[in-house]
Parts: C-alpha cells; structure tokens; sequence
C-alpha cells in the first residue's frame, strides 16, 4: 500500500507495481524520453569576445587546417540539441592572428547540434594556446567562450554551448 504522497522509499519498494509502471512512464503508459531538466545556460567566459569579428562567412574550413575545433549546441533547460546553428571560431594560429579576417570561420551544427571546423593549428597567445568561439545570433543569448588547450601540442579543442531562448 502506498502513502497518499509518493515519496522516494515508496517508489524503490514498488519495484513494478502499477502505480510505480505509472509513476515511470507518465499517464500515457509510454516511456518518457529522458530529458536535462533545468539544464543551465553556458556563460560568456571573460576574454572570450576579444578580436570577435561579427558576421565571419560560413567556412568548410580555416586555411590549410591540421587542428580541429568541436562541440555541442543545446537549449537550456531541456538540453534539446539545436540544428542549423550558426557557431563563429577564430584563434592564433600558425597562419595568423586572432584579429585577421582569415583566422575567422562559422560553420553550421548538424541535426544533433554537434559542430566541427578544421583549422590551422592553434598556438600560444599572452603565453596560452586557446580558441573563441561565439554564437551571436537573434533566437538565443549571446555567448563567447574562450578555452584554454592543456598544451600547445594538442590537435584539437572542443567547447560545448548550451542556449538560452531570448
């Protein structure tokens, strides 16, 4: 028998019970896609707008490549992937500067809100080799990121936005 109000220790000991089948699957009887409930926004990291450069072209790639820049895009709250997400990355590189035109590059995030850009390899700037990255667009709040690579020698960084609707 089961309190008026579930309460967790009732719910571990229904095991499968029909009001725990109930509790689980939702009034429907269907299984619930699991979802990141209160999945907080990503916030600017300070640094992170340095050299921006707004309206840099969609890219297939920043000049001669060899390093790779990667993520995730989600909206907050639910932590649905975000399709068709326009993400801008730039860095010092073996190639240029932060603030040269062709050190900047967007690309697109697919269906699954997972983006990757190649680029020139990154190397250090004000003794730290890192990359920005921004999204700048109407829907969502802006962001810019700026992560830090363990070391000078790594091939790829990746960074991970999670949206905020305007």
């Amino acid at each position: 028998m089961f309190p008026d109000r579930p309460n967790r220790r009732g719910f571990l000991i229904a095991g499968t019970t029909t009001a725990a089948t109930a509790l689980a699957t939702g009034a429907s009887g269907l299984l619930l896609p699991a979802h990141a409930q209160g999945l907080a926004p990503t916030r600017s990291m300070r640094g992170g707008s340095n050299n921006y450069l707004p309206g840099a072209p969609i890219v297939g790639r920043i000049g001669g490549g060899g390093f790779w820049m990667a993520g995730t895009v989600r909206r907050a709250g639910d932590g649905a992937p975000l399709g068709g997400v326009r993400i801008q990355i730039w860095a010092h590189t073996t190639e240029g500067h932060e603030r040269d035109p062709h050190s900047h590059g967007a690309t697109l995030t697919d269906a699954d809100g997972a983006f990757r850009l190649e680029m020139p390899q990154i190397v250090p700037a004000f003794g730290q080799p890192h990359g920005h990255l921004a999204y700048d667009d109407a829907n969502f709040e802006t962001v810019f990121l700026r992560p830090v690579m363990p070391s000078a020698k790594d091939t790829s960084l990746s960074a991970h936005f999670v949206l905020r609707p305007v």
